[in-house]
């Protein structure tokens, strides 16, 4: 079997590539031994989850995952990822809670040229999988955003390269995330990863605040404070040595208690702690990890083309509003833009990378929301690239409004997935949307669904979260949502959504609306609608849902035997997931 690469474009001159051709050819390589059966199906498995490669529920295909560094993708990527995406996948590509691509229904004969024609574009699938150090994520506004005492992309960028392909950026215990904030309130939700970096400012010098040991899923807690203030200087010697003592202290045996976190709640942060200072001299002895020079600070593009002119209308000052953020540089803002469950085509790709290329930065950030920012629009540009934007079909003024429900892919192609989360965060998204839902007091509320417990639709820190469950009926299987409230994340930390009830799949948008009714009916003065959940205690809240919870054979209809998007009997199906592989 043999992989031809696509004629791509090469990675940007003053952005070293992330990729690495000889890891395809080597893929093939790997395939070949495993067909022959020189290799394991679990030795195999290994390799290609180390690659980024999962499998699905479906039989006979894989999921790449691309990643994107911060969620920074420069134009000639994009056009990449549509290519590929046509030529080997579904002709789309979905943005993760990691900021990452997956593009679905892969053949295996077909990864290969797929990867290759990723590192011939700066990208790469390794380590976006299994037991590494996954994507950097940080904040899409860094360097733009005024409420930042520096821009942190270059720091991130650095964390990213020290781990990829290194000593200590495979084969730990369990995945190992890392993000990276440059606002104190902690934008890019170091408080619930592994390592959470945070930019500060301290008599003149900068540094971080650093967190550790946050995480989500069955036992939920914020990261504990490293560092109130770390010098720049020593960041990656202070990142490699947490991953060094987890890779010393963590679960091996049992993957369900394998992340970091429970490493810290078996030692005690104080014995943690020490454990780290030891490494950290370890790692001086062993001449430490200076920093690397960093670049100049990023500079206005070179637009010279006259602005875009186009009619305004109410369209275009909703979408100001609600899509728009000015930037700390005068005349210039950024555009966040609203992807329908966080699914891109292939044309749009291709638009976008044109877009970026005339009147922004040439680049895209992806964002944990599963949308992405346009830096660098000129103000005098913003009403055409609305009219370029509402010809894609990507106007739509919704970007990180409450009907912009974020999910995971569920039971549509993962594994383990319990519930088919897509089906009901479309019809959640669509309902708020009929009801103008977005424009009221309770806009700037989060829904967030994942499909089971591992919580990878970010639910618990959702103002609203839906987490994937059954229940069983008589003889029949009813899919079921956990309905927590009052979960987010700010400069104080992670705090986590309360479960409230457990509510029938077909009867979530009648929970919803009971819930916004609930906190526009008895909110305070100013009161936002995160801080409003938070405080609603459970009890009151189970009222108001009601006999929403309640779900007999005699009340029952016969659509809540059927998954959303479905079509058939709910059924749960039982498969060996690859999360925890």
């Amino acid at each position: 079997m043999s992989a031809s690469p696509l004629q791509v474009a090469q990675a940007p001159k003053d952005r070293a590539s992330f990729g690495d051709v000889a890891e395809a050819q080597e893929f093939v390589a790997q395939l070949e031994r495993f067909e022959k059966g020189e290799i394991t199906s679990d030795q195999y498995r290994q390799y290609r989850l180390s690659r980024g490669i999962y499998g699905q529920r479906q039989d006979g295909v894989h999921m790449v995952r691309v990643k994107a560094p911060q969620g920074v993708l420069t134009g000639a990527q994009l056009r990449v990822l549509a290519d590929s995406c046509e030529k080997w996948s579904r002709g789309y590509g979905h943005v993760t809670t990691r900021q990452n691509f997956q593009f679905h229904a892969v053949k295996p004969e077909h990864v290969a040229p797929f990867m290759e024609a990723l590192a011939n574009a700066g990208l790469t699938t390794r380590e976006a999988c299994s037991h590494t150090v996954r994507n950097v994520a940080g904040c899409p506004y860094a360097g733009v955003c005024g409420g930042a005492p520096f821009d942190v992309t270059p720091y991130g960028e650095l964390v990213t390269r020290h781990f990829l392909r290194g000593a200590w950026g495979s084969g730990l215990p369990r995945k190992f995330k890392i993000s990276i904030s440059g606002c104190p309130d902690d934008c890019a939700q170091g408080a619930m990863n592994d390592i959470g970096i945070i930019a500060r400012m301290e008599n003149g010098r900068r540094g971080f605040r650093i967190l550790i040991g946050g995480g989500t899923a069955t036992y939920t807690t914020s990261g504990n404070v490293l560092h109130e203030f770390l010098p720049e200087a020593e960041l990656l010697e202070a990142c490699e040595a947490v991953v060094r003592v987890f890779h010393a202290e963590g679960e091996r045996k049992n993957l369900h208690k394998a992340r970091m976190k429970w490493a810290i709640k078996r030692l005690g942060f104080d014995a943690f702690r020490q454990k780290y200072l030891e490494q950290r001299e370890a790692v001086r002895a062993e001449g430490g990890r200076p920093l690397p020079t960093l670049p100049p600070p990023e500079a206005p593009p070179a637009v010279t083309a006259a602005p875009l002119t186009a009619p305004s209308s109410p369209a275009t000052l909703l979408w100001k509003q609600t899509s728009v953020k000015p930037q700390s540089q005068a005349g210039y803002s950024s555009v966040n833009v609203w992807l329908r469950l966080g699914d891109l085509s292939a044309p749009q790709m291709r638009a976008i990378a044109d877009l970026v290329e005339t009147r922004g930065d040439g680049t895209i950030r992806t964002t944990q929301s599963q949308n992405f920012v346009i830096r660098w629009v000129r103000d005098a540009d913003l009403a055409g690239v609305h009219g370029i934007l509402e010809q894609l079909g990507l106007a739509s003024p919704h970007a990180d409004r409450i009907s912009d429900v974020v999910t995971c892919p569920g039971a549509e192609t993962c594994r383990i997935a319990v519930t088919a989360s897509r089906g009901v965060a479309q019809l959640v998204g669509e309902h708020l949307r009929a009801k103008g839902t977005d424009t009221t007091a309770v806009g700037s509320a989060d829904i967030r669904v994942s499909g089971c417990p591992n919580g990878c639709g970010q639910n618990h820190i959702a103002a609203i979260g839906l987490q994937g469950a059954v229940r069983r009926l008589g003889s029949r299987l009813v899919p079921q949502y956990h309905v927590t409230i009052g979960g987010g994340i700010d400069g104080q930390g992670a705090s986590f959504g309360r479960l409230v009830g457990k509510v029938p799949a077909r009867r979530v948008p009648e929970a919803i609306d009971r819930l916004i009714a609930h906190f526009e009916k008895h909110k305070q003065a100013q009161e936002t609608p995160r801080d409003y959940f938070k405080r609603l205690s459970a009890d009151e809240a189970k009222g108001v849902l009601g006999e929403l919870l309640d779900l007999t054979e005699a009340n029952a209809q016969p659509d809540d035997f059927i998954d959303l998007g479905s079509t058939t009997a709910f059924e749960v199906v039982a498969m060996d997931g690859e999360c925890a592989q």
